[in-house]
């Protein structure tokens, strides 16, 4: 199979760059948001969690696609239900500030997909990545086949690092 195009932007901002991302979503508002909200949902394109969903809370995600399936500490920081979700994971590879808005559009959803102050040494290893999870989710709520990551990564990391210089 060929390698999707990129779709992600390099956007400033206060803090520096945002990376960009935005989808069309196959279900409606309340549909799209159990997508990225239910822990049996999530389970099915990023990795399930557990925990408190509730701003202030930190919640465990377990990295379902990623090798050995590790789990990352996430602090919800905003929650507008069913149109925003932001949140905070840190861990050894730094901090990942994201967050994911949507805007309905008839019978779909529009996402915008946010990854706040991103660190411009890292965004062609990145950006793929988002790619990648983003096309997931569409692939999980359409009931397709989950896209292969080997499709987005390194055929996209120029088109990233790029974006970068």
């Amino acid at each position: 199979m060929n390698a999707p195009a990129p779709t992600g932007r390099l956007v400033p901002a206060a803090d520096g760059h945002d990376l960009v991302f935005a989808r069309t979503l196959p279900g409606s508002l309340e549909d799209s948001w159990a997508s990225i909200t239910e822990p049996e949902r999530t389970a099915r394109w990023i990795g399930a969690w557990e925990g408190e969903g509730a701003v202030g809370a930190t919640i465990r995600l377990r990295l379902g696609f990623e090798e050995e399936s590790p789990w990352a500490d996430v602090r919800i920081t905003e929650c507008d239900r069913p149109r925003r979700l932001r949140v905070l994971s840190i861990d050894e590879a730094g901090a990942w500030d994201v967050s994911m808005e949507l805007t309905p559009a008839g019978e779909r959803t529009e996402l915008r997909f946010t990854m706040h102050a991103v660190d411009a040494t890292t965004i062609g290893d990145v950006g793929p990545g988002w790619e990648w999870y983003l096309d997931q989710l569409i692939a999980s709520m359409s009931d397709a086949p989950l896209p292969p990551f080997e499709d987005y990564y390194p055929a996209q990391r120029e088109y990233f690092a790029a974006l970068a210089r």
